[in-house]
């Protein structure tokens, strides 16, 4: 199924970004790193790739709340996350356990812990 349009430009923006050094400095969207005048201190890849998920579910906790067809690993590989397949070929259970959800498959309403 694809990503809604909406989707899909999260996604892209989320992908896009250089989260390498996100907690040592702010950010404007479109930063590249070949840009800067005075390099900052840079993220080890998988601490960057824990930025980029928590980014990921942040923003798929608003998707999956205002789309039924939402689909959290779809939106994780566009986001560029790399842990949503395990070795066997199963998809990763901590990619959708990162999400507010009730047991009828339901999102938490954004800001939220329970409500609907």
């Amino acid at each position: 199924m694809a990503l809604s349009r909406i989707a899909q430009q999260f996604a892209d923006e989320i992908r896009q970004h250089d989260w390498s050094d996100a907690p040592y400095r702010v950010d404007r969207a479109g930063h590249r790193r070949s840009d800067d005048k005075q390099p900052t201190q840079q993220l080890e890849p998988a601490e960057t790739d824990r930025v980029r998920t928590n980014v990921m579910w942040v923003t798929a906790q608003v998707l999956g709340y205002n789309d039924p067809n939402f689909d959290v690993y779809e939106f994780a590989e566009a986001c560029g996350v790399k842990t949503t397949m395990r070795r066997t070929g199963n998809r990763n259970g901590g990619i959708a356990a990162g999400l507010r959800r009730f047991a009828d498959g339901g999102y938490s309403k954004p800001g939220t812990w329970a409500e609907r």
